[in-house]
């Protein structure tokens, strides 16, 4: 399992219409698993789902991803799961690191 935390400025809407436009980005395998949108009184909040195909450990692995948006300032939280093919511990978290790290790229980009 891998983490990033970050904040960012701007309104949660138009971040998430941003991650929807390009996360061909993240992998040619990637897709929406599910999502949740929802306001609670002056915070709204985002929970999406995101799976692709690890060439590099030939299984599957996802990317939970958290925005909370208070007075334009969103917090982001991204945790990756999956990519390890043993029973009892984890062998390998190569495709865990790399799809956290293209997430990260396209964060910066925003």
């Amino acid at each position: 399992m891998a983490k990033y935390e970050t904040t960012l400025r701007g309104d949660l809407h138009s971040f998430i219409d941003f991650l929807e436009n390009n996360q061909s980005r993240l992998g040619s395998s990637i897709s929406l698993e599910d999502s949740s949108v929802y306001r609670i009184g002056d915070v709204n909040v985002a929970i999406y789902v995101l799976e692709r195909y690890s060439y590099l450990g030939s299984n599957r692995v996802s990317l939970s991803i958290t925005l909370v948006e208070y007075q334009n300032s969103i917090k982001c939280t991204a945790i990756t799961s999956g990519g390890s093919q043993a029973v009892f511990f984890k062998i390998n978290t190569f495709g865990e690191e790399a799809f956290l790290d293209k997430f990260v790229a396209l964060i910066n980009s925003y």
